[in-house]
């Protein structure tokens, strides 16, 4: 399997609101580092798996609607519990809607899997990861 990672950020804020989050409750900031992998099974004629440009324009793309957001008033989070599980997960959603909407260019069709890793800290990462 190849993969192709490439990585950005988002800062936001958030609360959430129930006793297992102690503190957390409160509304915080988080600046998150998003690392997202693009998996293939091969690679194309010219070698690769996928345009690093077009997956580094994607990924800022989905992120942008969260980026300095209180997700708390997200609408598309609404009724969520914004924990770094469920960010990874929306963000994966996003991005699986470009790799099926032929946004990664020629080789979207090559792309089998995803993983979004969500860096909290140096001592904290959750990620989703799925195929297509």
């Amino acid at each position: 399997m190849f993969a192709i990672e490439v990585r950005d950020h988002i800062m936001i804020a958030h609360s959430l609101p129930r006793p297992v989050f102690g503190p957390a409750q409160a509304l915080h900031g988080a600046t998150f580092v998003v690392d997202a992998a693009f998996y293939t099974r091969e690679l194309d004629e010219n070698g690769l798996a996928v345009d690093i440009g077009l997956a580094t324009q994607v990924l800022r793309k989905v992120l942008e609607p969260l980026n300095y957001r209180n997700l708390d008033e997200a609408a598309e989070l609404s009724g969520k519990i914004t924990t770094t599980e469920v960010i990874s997960k929306h963000i994966f959603d996003g991005l699986a809607q470009a790799v099926k909407s032929g946004e990664l260019g020629e080789g979207s069709h090559r792309i089998c899997r995803i993983r979004v890793l969500l860096n909290e800290s140096h001592m904290a990462r959750g990620w989703y990861e799925a195929d297509l």
